[in-house]
């Protein structure tokens, strides 16, 4: 079989199960509420309609507002093509399908070919459900309150371009993860774990410890916040800002994650034997 026989194998399985819209209308109403709260918030706070003369300006300059807003969709969103790569490769290890995935595709570098492939279209299918609810929801808002949406800076598309890529490297990551861990329950649990507490701690720590951010900032949120160009918890204090890698390192970094779990789930778990 083909890459592109293997490739349209592996979308028509994602796509005749629920869990590829499930996860997508969860991402929707999960950064859509976020951003548009948050915009609703910030807007309300540079008008002066929230607060009156007791709040003395907004948490952040209104200049800086569309491309926090905006960069939600990564800042926050990322779990979930990350999940979808995942889910992608451990379905088949649950539901016992991975032999006949194999029979009809001999060639093992082929029938995960197929899965990359189809992990770039679903994370550029996320992207788009994201940027809907950040930049459409989220800069809707801004433009309520008469904030600039910064949607004619080329600036800002660039940086929407970027968040589209990284989308992609997130859905190769889950690839890469669900390749190596065969167990469904253990790859997810252990990739909610490590993006939603462990990486979030430690990038916490090195925001107050001097030394550690050198060490954090290579670490995958880290490094897609950098591909990306802005991130909430970098504007609000949350790490030493403006220190960090380039846009193409914090690519490059995310990149070099999928390829090395990628090669390294090829050779240790990919190529066993299926019962």
């Amino acid at each position: 079989m083909s890459l592109v026989n293997a490739s349209r194998s592996e979308l028509t399985k994602q796509f005749t199960t629920a869990i590829w819209w499930v996860l997508g209308l969860v991402l929707l109403v999960y950064v859509g509420s976020t951003a548009g709260g948050l915009a609703a918030t910030f807007g309300a706070l540079a008008t002066g309609a929230l607060g009156g003369d007791a709040v003395s300006g907004p948490a952040l300059p209104t200049e800086m507002l569309p491309p926090v807003i905006y960069s939600l969709a990564t800042a926050v969103g990322y779990v979930f093509p990350l999940l979808i790569g995942t889910l992608l490769v451990t379905n088949e290890f649950r539901h016992k399908t991975l032999t006949p995935t194999f029979l009809a595709t001999p060639r093992r570098g082929i029938a995960l070919g197929g899965k990359v492939v189809a992990g770039i279209l679903m994370g550029l299918l996320y992207a788009v459900v994201a940027l809907v609810a950040t930049v459409g929801l989220g800069g809707g808002l801004l433009a309520v309150f008469g904030i600039d949406t910064a949607l004619g800076s080329a600036e800002t598309w660039a940086m929407i371009g970027r968040m589209v890529i990284a989308f992609v490297l997130w859905a190769l990551v889950g690839i890469a993860v669900g390749t190596l861990v065969r167990n469904q329950v253990a790859a997810v649990v252990g990739v909610l774990a490590f993006t939603q507490f462990i990486e979030p701690i430690l990038r916490t720590v090195g925001g107050f410890v001097e030394g550690v951010s050198g060490i954090t900032e290579y670490l995958p949120g880290a490094a897609s916040d950098a591909l990306v160009g802005a991130s909430i918890y970098s504007s609000l204090g949350g790490e030493t800002a403006a220190v960090g890698l380039h846009w193409w390192a914090g690519g490059l970094v995310l990149l070099g994650y999928a390829v090395v779990l990628l090669v390294i789930g090829y050779a240790v778990s990919w190529r066993r034997d299926v019962s």
